[in-house]
């Protein structure tokens, strides 16, 4: 069963959560008032900013898909409210809780500083091993994983001729990459550390795959292709279309990456 033609990732605009821990960065924990830290993520709204992105990434969307045959949103208000500043024409969205975000359990609505101080050996265990590292009553990224897998299947079950729009998070969006993509666990860990901003995903940043190459040409069987598009820029950036490739690897490749790390015990 095949994934849909088009398959089109959409990150929310920004949140009172983004905005907050983004001041955070920055020594002002002052948003994270106990009424703040008493809500749960799920029901953060979008700011001013937010709305505007949302706006912005309809435009780009209506101007390059006459339409979408179905549309999923994650439960969390911040997908919600992206959704319908989308404005798309006709729109009839279905929510799914399986394209929530990631689940940060303890260290969820916390500033940085807190974070370190009740957190700080959690934290370096992450640094350790990012993929499979929980954060406290919360979910591995593998978890995740699990959960975007759920989806792809439903898609492969019913959507397989459609084009198809998702709102959901950040992190949701990297685990459709590593699936779709097949990403390595060294590739994420570097994208996770990275100091390069251009390797985050940005708010109403777009990822959108496709069975046709520059999502025109004759149609295959698998997603061969993507491109990653950030509508709020003017002009608006894209990457252009580019080939997936996913890693294989020989005997030696494996061998060579198990060396990296030292025998302890012989």
């Amino acid at each position: 069963m095949p994934l849909p033609i088009d398959l089109v990732l959409v990150r929310h605009g920004q949140s009172e959560g983004n905005l907050a821990q983004r001041h955070s960065e920055h020594g002002n924990h002052n948003d994270y008032t106990e009424a703040f830290k008493e809500r749960h993520s799920a029901s953060f709204r979008l700011t001013d900013l937010g709305r505007t992105q949302a706006k912005q990434a309809g435009a780009w969307l209506k101007n390059e898909f006459p339409n979408f045959d179905r549309l999923l949103v994650s439960e969390y208000l911040r997908a919600m409210e992206t959704a319908t500043h989308l404005a798309l024409p006709a729109a009839q969205w279905f929510s799914d809780f399986y394209l929530t975000e990631r689940d940060w359990g303890g260290l969820d609505i916390l500033p940085q500083n807190e974070q370190q101080e009740k957190f700080s050996e959690e934290l370096k265990r992450r640094n350790i091993e990012p993929f499979f590292w929980r954060p406290p009553n919360g979910e591995t990224f593998a978890d995740l994983c699990m959960r975007v897998d759920r989806v792809l299947h439903t898609l492969r079950r019913e959507c397989g001729d459609k084009r198809v729009i998702i709102v959901c998070h950040g992190e949701v969006m990297r685990a459709f990459q590593i699936r779709l993509e097949r990403m390595s666990q060294e590739r994420f860990r570097e994208l996770t550390f990275s100091e390069n901003k251009e390797d985050n995903i940005f708010n109403c940043q777009i990822i959108h795959y496709s069975r046709r190459k520059d999502g025109i040409g004759d149609l295959s069987p698998h997603v061969e292709w993507v491109r990653f598009v950030r509508p709020t820029e003017d002009p608006v950036w894209t990457s252009g279309w580019k080939t997936i490739k996913r890693p294989k690897y020989s005997n030696e490749e494996l061998l060579e990456i198990v060396s990296r790390t030292p025998p302890m015990i012989s």
